[in-house]
């Protein structure tokens, strides 16, 4: 199940292997079995099953491998906010037809922002709009 690179594209994570990435993102270069004991803690995971998918994703170039010891060390290929800002991008591509603003409309929308979030929100269209103005 190697996914081909030579075309441009990067590959794009599954559900679970976000779920691995989010654990290597919070606590750094781990072995297979410490991310197989915190994905655990959140449901019922396979040890087998977390090593193919680190595996897969090594092929995948989502995962880099430290194999200098015994027991191999995985971290991220690439830095949290740079996948975290593709998988945005093609997102809104994919649901919003590339309209941010539709997105942010949807999620203030059908979630009651707090206070101090839609504070946030205007401090970051001030400097948006402060930037513009350059």
């Amino acid at each position: 199940m190697k996914e081909k690179l030579e075309d441009g594209k990067k590959p794009e994570p599954t559900k679970s292997e976000l779920e691995i990435l989010q654990v290597l993102w919070e606590h750094g270069p781990s072995t297979v079995r410490f991310v197989n004991d915190q994905l655990n803690d959140q449901r019922e995971v396979n040890y087998t099953s977390t090593l193919k998918l680190m595996q897969i994703m090594f092929e995948k170039r989502i995962l880099v491998r430290d194999e200098t010891s015994m027991k191999h060390i995985y971290s991220v290929a690439e830095e949290e906010q740079k996948t975290k800002a593709f998988l945005l991008d093609k997102f809104v591509d994919s649901m919003y037809k590339g309209s941010a603003s539709k997105l942010i409309m949807q999620l203030l929308g059908n979630k009651k922002a707090s206070k101090e979030e839609m504070d946030a929100v205007r401090n970051i269209l001030r400097k948006i709009e402060n930037e513009g103005k350059k």
